[in-house]
């Protein structure tokens, strides 16, 4: 079930390649996302010392009157990937033009998941090009429906 979603993911790039990680989380940030409370707009990827971590990815404290003041809702979190992973996103990371995002948190059975996509970015004419395809295909379906 998908908890978060990056909505404009699909509108300002184009993913290249798509994997999913385990989130290193806290009590209350978990209880948090359920809750389907959390904003995945403008967070990004990095990749430093060997690690991966989301960076931007906004969540609320669960209880506002119960956090701790030192409580800080875009702290970096730290994915859980394997080596190979890691290094193959260092490596698409460091190639021009590519960026990785995460797209959507979901569950996975008990487990909260993160999926993470290698994106190139989508110039204006690429973006034009879609909503004309999403054009033609809601003109076919409305003849069809006739």
């Amino acid at each position: 079930m998908i908890l978060v979603e990056y909505k404009k993911a699909s509108i300002k790039f184009a993913p290249v390649e798509t994997f999913s990680a385990g989130l290193e989380l806290t009590g209350g940030e978990v209880k948090t996302l359920r809750s389907k409370r959390g904003s995945l707009d403008g967070s990004r990827v990095l990749i430093r010392g060997g690690e991966a971590y989301l960076v931007g990815m906004t969540i609320p404290p669960y209880q506002a009157a119960n956090s701790p003041e030192s409580y800080d809702p875009e702290r970096p979190r730290r994915l859980l990937l394997t080596r190979e992973e890691i290094a193959h996103l260092a490596a698409e990371e460091a190639k021009k033009g590519l960026t990785i995002v995460p797209l959507e948190v979901y569950t996975a059975g008990r487990f909260l998941k993160v999926k993470i996509a290698i994106v190139r970015g989508k110039g204006k004419a690429d973006r034009r090009e879609d909503i004309k395809k999403r054009d033609a295909l809601r003109e076919a379906a409305r003849d069809l429906k006739r």
